[in-house]
């Protein structure tokens, strides 16, 4: 008999098709087709570089096996097979270090990321994976607004998209992909990119169908300067919906503490904007906390400000005004740490935090401050939350 090996396999539930796992992969060894994605066995070398860019945790997958599956089965599942009967002495020592192994990668690549996600229990179901790379939407450009200020270092627009006549459902807190024209340096195909979306479920404007992104010029980014550079009329390749946990609760006794950094913001709107419009007299069940360098690189600063503070509990961290001390999201959520707390033990109160990577650490301290100020352990709490869907982090 072949001696046992854990072969990685991505679970094809879950996953959402943005192909980030194809483009990291050093070795090429994940490949797919218009189902599937796959990793093929006898190239892959478990460096893991695919594990941290996966946004669902549809690559943290593995199965003991006395032969690998082929490419051809798994590009015909539709969910993963069952864990094969294997006698405990046919892994040896090999195996078990080989399970360590991975555990420590893993770990490490989710470090912070709050484990799995589940959607709240009142959110409305979400379509997902409708339109893939074999059958994109094609949708046309109706606006294209800077929404930092021209002399911001930041350039972020706001993208609007008419998507015709076809069919795209979308909810609050979900992403689509758009596909950058050109090929690659190996010569394929751009995939897609993913933002999130940051208008309402039934549209930029009530009962159209259009949708809006927030999206940042990157130095040398392929797909953010496609876009940014995008001019009324032009056609868009757009895949997608993705994305089925970080989802608006249609609860109006829902409280929502959202914490974001620059385009992190994105899904923060809409969440804004389908309350005014389903629950404008519902106040005080929201709280935003949003960082940025200072004001003109905020984006969506001077529309914020029109939304009352009594339906939008607005906190800005800016870190680099002129004659002002640098301030950060974790230390408006400490100035902020006594009505939070109260929060906490609430189980109306839903947590969102999406943005950059690097503000997962300082917020994860904030909380554990604050709950510790309160008698209170942050980490027990968390976990109860994420597993009643009500801690939800998108980080990038």
């Amino acid at each position: 008999m072949n001696k046992p090996l854990k072969q990685h396999l991505i679970d094809p539930e879950i996953c959402i098709r943005c192909h980030a796992c194809v483009e990291a992969c050093p070795k090429e060894a994940i490949t797919f087709n218009d189902d599937n994605v796959v990793v093929d066995a006898a190239i892959c070398d478990g460096q893991m570089a695919c594990i941290g860019p996966c946004p669902t945790g549809a690559i943290d997958n593995w199965r003991v096996v006395a032969t690998p599956y082929s490419l051809e089965e798994q590009f015909e599942w539709m969910e993963l097979p069952e864990q094969q009967e294997i006698a405990a002495d046919e892994g040896g020592a090999d195996s078990e270090a080989l399970d360590d192994a991975i555990a420590a990668l893993l770990a490490e690549a989710h470090k912070g990321a709050g484990g799995v996600a589940r959607a709240p229990a009142s959110a409305a179901k979400p379509t997902v994976n409708l339109h893939g790379l074999e059958n994109p939407l094609k949708a046309r450009v109706q606006g294209n607004f800077r929404l930092t200020a021209a002399g911001s270092d930041n350039d972020v627009r706001h993208i609007i998209l008419d998507l015709g006549p076809g069919h795209f459902p979308i909810l609050e807190g979900q992403t689509i992909g758009i596909i950058p024209p050109g090929e690659d340096a190996q010569g394929r195909p751009h995939m897609p990119r993913l933002y999130s979306v940051s208008s309402p479920r039934d549209g930029e404007r009530p009962s159209t169908n259009n949708l809006s992104l927030t999206v940042k010029r990157v130095q040398g980014g392929v797909c953010s300067n496609y876009v940014c550079d995008l001019g009324r009329g032009d056609e868009v390749l757009v895949t997608g919906p993705y994305g089925a946990t970080f989802l608006l609760p249609d609860d109006p006794e829902a409280r929502l503490v959202m914490i974001c950094t620059g385009t992190g913001s994105a899904p923060f709107r809409a969440f804004t904007m389908r309350r005014q419009r389903v629950m404008p007299t519902v106040n005080g069940r929201m709280k935003l906390f949003f960082g940025a360098r200072s004001p003109n690189s905020l984006p969506y600063f001077g529309p914020l400000g029109k939304v009352p503070q009594e339906f939008l509990e607005k906190h800005f961290a800016f870190s680099r005004v002129d004659g002002q001390e640098k301030t950060y999201v974790q230390d408006r959520l400490r100035q902020d740490g006594e009505a939070l707390a109260v929060m906490l033990t609430d189980a109306r109160t839903h947590i969102y935090l999406c943005g950059l990577k690097a503000m997962e650490r300082g917020v994860e301290e904030a909380f554990n401050d604050i709950a510790r100020g309160a008698g209170l352990n942050w980490a027990e709490i968390r976990d109860r939350m994420r597993e009643e869907g009500r801690h939800h982090v998108e980080t990038y």
